[in-house]
């Protein structure tokens, strides 16, 4: 190896996580910080941690319920708009049945 190109490593760094824990590795940097780990990542834990930036979450979960919302009215207007002809279409029918069905005057002598 050549000398003075390598940066310097520290076998005692430290690692913390945002959750609290502190773990000793090599490394060539003293202290790192980090935001998730082996102890609280859902992962290796198996439970559903959410780590919220912002809001986005929130607004994800907001914008997927009213995408919910839309589709249902949308779905619900087509129902009706289905309803609408069927019946358009009944009466169409029933129209069409009178008059072929209709009895014809007769003209009465006098």
């Amino acid at each position: 190896m050549k000398k003075d190109i390598h940066p310097k490593y520290y076998n005692d760094a430290k690692i913390t996580c945002s959750c609290g824990a502190v773990f000793e590795v090599g490394s060539t940097q003293k202290e790192l910080e980090i935001e998730i780990c082996s102890q609280c990542h859902p992962l290796y834990t198996g439970k559903k941690k959410v780590l919220d930036t912002a809001g986005r979450v929130d607004r994800f979960k907001k914008l997927t319920e009213k995408a919910m919302e839309k589709k249902a009215e949308i779905k619900k207007a087509k129902a009706q708009k289905k309803k609408v002809k069927k019946t358009i279409k009944t009466k169409a029918v029933n129209k069409k049945n009178k008059t072929a069905t209709k009895p014809t005057k007769e003209k009465s002598k006098k």
